[in-house]
């Protein structure tokens, strides 16, 4: 047996060292995820903006903790089921709702909307709308991060649904081949749209892809925001210290459809339902029970999520569309 799956065949039981401010941070992250996802998810249904919606609901504690054991420099590339993303990398509710509102004030003046948020401050460089074709893009920034010599990892998510693209093979290909300080991880909601996994891929087990080239890999299920942190945090150091590659597999679920136009019939109440007793936002506010976090404070937590998706929905329906002379200065160049 190899160092690398030695690595991943171990067990991991390690010391979990989270504070309480840590714990009710997550927590409130979580929710804040939560209750925005559901206020687009109405606002879509009330016509409020078209185009499609990608929902995060019952994934949170993966965007969450797994962007949480990063340095605020370094990058985040996902994929097109991106506002937890971009929300946990620092992005207001206001921008991102504003954003898919199609307003003036969103994160890219309304021009991008729901599959393309993007904020160059906060090294979030995207939402990208084809699947699988950002993976090269973030072995790019993560070659120039090691070409630079900064100390920057780059985190590149995306689905199942991409590993059978060869841009997802050529990127591990190079990142292996060259070295580069990138953490690859496959958030496995066990659907490709509505194609169960079984039959579409011919080895389940998507982090073994990593053995063809060589580079270290991680598979575990991640309704524990704690130990998705851990585990990811790992792979962190790994490219920030050794500059070498990881991909990581985490296995999570959606409890809506692939995007507001899916029913979800490909599956059972019974299955959504098994799922949902792993609410990663319920586990996350029994660990601050555990923690012994006080009640009220924990309801103030929750009512000051409220009033910020309350306030970034009326702010987004406050804010002004671009004239068509700003439109056009994005459309035309003389």
């Amino acid at each position: 047996m190899s160092a690398i799956e030695r690595e991943v065949m171990e067990p991991r039981e390690k010391t979990r060292s989270v504070e309480k401010a840590q714990l009710l941070e997550y927590y409130r992250q979580m929710l804040a995820i939560r209750r925005m996802e559901e206020a687009l998810a109405k606002a879509y249904s009330m016509r409020k903006f078209g185009g499609f919606l990608h929902l995060y609901i019952g994934q949170e504690s993966v965007a969450v903790g797994s962007i949480a054991a990063l340095r605020p420099d370094d990058y985040v590339l996902a994929t097109y089921r991106e506002h937890a993303h971009a929300y946990a990398k620092g992005m207001g509710a206001k921008e991102i709702i504003a954003e898919l509102f199609g307003k003036r004030t969103g994160a890219s003046k309304g021009l991008g909307g729901s599959m393309h948020l993007f904020d160059a401050a906060r090294n979030f460089l995207g939402g990208y709308g084809i699947v699988g074709g950002h993976i090269p893009l973030a072995t790019g920034t993560a070659f120039a991060s090691k070409y630079r010599n900064d100390g920057r990892v780059t985190l590149c998510y995306f689905g199942d649904g991409s590993v059978a693209q060869g841009a997802f093979h050529e990127a591990l290909t190079l990142a292996s081949l060259w070295k580069l300080p990138i953490v690859f991880i496959c958030e496995n909601n066990l659907y490709s749209m509505g194609t169960p996994l079984h039959r579409s891929m011919s080895v389940l087990d998507v982090s073994q892809k990593a053995l063809a080239y060589g580079i270290a890999r991680d598979r575990f299920e991640g309704e524990d925001v704690i130990k998705v942190r851990d585990r990811v945090g790992e792979a962190i150091r790994r490219a920030r210290n050794e500059s070498l590659p990881t991909l990581i597999e985490i296995i999570t679920y959606r409890y809506r459809g692939h995007s507001m136009s899916d029913a979800g019939l490909y599956r059972t109440k019974d299955e959504v339902d098994e799922w949902k007793k792993r609410d990663p936002v319920t586990i996350g506010r029994e660990f601050c029970e555990r923690a012994q976090v006080d009640e009220k404070e924990l309801l103030a937590i929750e009512e000051g999520v409220r009033r910020e998706i309350e306030e970034a929905v009326a702010f987004a329906d406050a804010s002004g569309e671009l004239t068509f002379e700003e439109l056009e200065q994005f459309t035309y160049k003389e």
